[in-house]
């Protein structure tokens, strides 16, 4: 039914713009949390930039879309698809109440897989786990796609803040071993001030990464929907003021209209903030000077993009948090607050099964109800 594609359509915008809020302090935090900007510029910097990144590329969409859940052994109706959303959402809210930087990514994965088990009667077959091709950007399934950026991207954040800022200590210890103007350029003032304007681009670098990556999965879930509903005749006597909803291309396209929308409302809602995580990021893990920030940023935006190129839906709250941890490491080992990162590891292990249960809960309980 149409009703049903557009409530699908309205839950999907609903996940992109919470998506937004809960996923702010990603970008945000770090340039918060030294000062460099006010909660306020950050914020409209995050959204300004989030809304150009999520304009660049459709890799990420078209595996959400196509790349995880097998459509030739289960139908995903748009009650399926609307208990998927509504699991994450609800996940991402509990992990907002707590100030836990859950991952909306993994939410999102966890709530599509859950729901697509309990309407193909638990049978696993429904899920895609491996599809290889000669190229890397084809291949396909929850293996590739998920369960390999899941553990490669927080490490390659992580080592990739220690590398980042362990360089830039070694250069400053050089500057400061050179004398003269060169050791007055490394003393703290100037290296925040020189950061701190740098640190403008990191968070703008980051805030465009973000939007790239996680804009792209509700793009994914809403071509997903229209997919199967014109696979079922759906769309095939479509009113005039709906027509927009019908599929320019195959399943290898995702529609404008879909690409602008997502892209405005994750802007949207990245414009609201999401103060708790950004205190959690941005406070609690390390004390952060522009330079940390800088080398954090810089470090978590390089994945995503990686990621976003390859068509990974990878969590941008485990690439910024470990990249924060990699910077904290490199400057002191003995800084990091490992009870806060426990408590973030505990929400990164527990997403996905979370926002899985709760949607095959939903599915099962819907399927009972008719």
């Amino acid at each position: 039914m149409l009703t049903m594609l557009l409530l699908v359509i309205l839950a999907a915008l609903v996940f992109e713009f919470i998506n937004g809020f809960h996923d702010t302090a990603n970008s945000i935090a770090t340039v918060v949390a030294t000062k460099v900007l006010t909660p306020t510029q950050a914020v409209m910097l995050a959204a300004t930039t989030n809304l150009v990144g999520a304009l660049y590329g459709t890799a990420v969409a078209k595996t959400i879309a196509s790349g995880l859940v097998d459509t030739n052994v289960v139908t995903v109706t748009s009650e399926v698809l609307i208990c998927a959303l509504t699991a994450a959402i609800i996940w991402n809210l509990i992990t907002w109440a707590l100030g836990l930087p859950s991952s909306s990514s993994h939410a999102l994965i966890g709530g599509l897989c859950g729901a697509a088990l309990a309407a193909g009667n638990n049978n696993f077959d429904v899920l895609i786990w491996s599809k290889t091709a000669a190229i890397w950007t084809e291949n396909k399934g929850l293996l590739w796609k998920v369960v390999i950026p899941m553990v490669s991207s927080p490490v390659a954040g992580f080592s990739l803040g220690v590398i980042i800022m362990g360089s830039l200590m070694a250069i400053i210890s050089g500057m400061n071993s050179a004398g003269g103007i060169m050791a007055r350029m490394a003393r703290p003032k100037w290296v925040n001030v020189v950061f701190g304007k740098a640190q403008l681009l990191s968070a703008g670098y980051m805030g465009f990464a973000h939007g790239s990556n996680d804009a792209q999965k509700t793009m994914g879930i809403i071509a997903l929907a229209i997919f199967s509903a014109n696979s079922a005749g759906t769309l095939d006597h479509l009113p005039a003021w709906a027509e927009f909803l019908r599929p320019d291309g195959g399943e290898k396209d995702i529609d404008t209209w879909i690409i602008f929308t997502c892209a405005l409302v994750i802007s949207l809602g990245t414009s609201v903030g999401g103060w708790r995580i950004i205190k959690t990021l941005g406070h609690k893990m390390v004390k952060l000077h522009p330079i940390n920030g800088f080398a954090a940023e810089t470090s978590s935006a390089t994945i995503l993009l990686i990621a976003a190129h390859f068509g990974m839906p990878v969590s941008t709250t485990h690439s910024i948090s470990t990249a924060i941890m990699g910077v904290g490491f490199a400057k002191n080992p003995y800084a990091l607050k490992l009870t806060v990162i426990e408590r973030i590891i505990w929400a990164w292990v527990l997403t996905i099964p979370a926002a899985g249960g709760i949607a095959w809960g939903m599915v099962k309980l819907l399927f009972l109800l008719h």
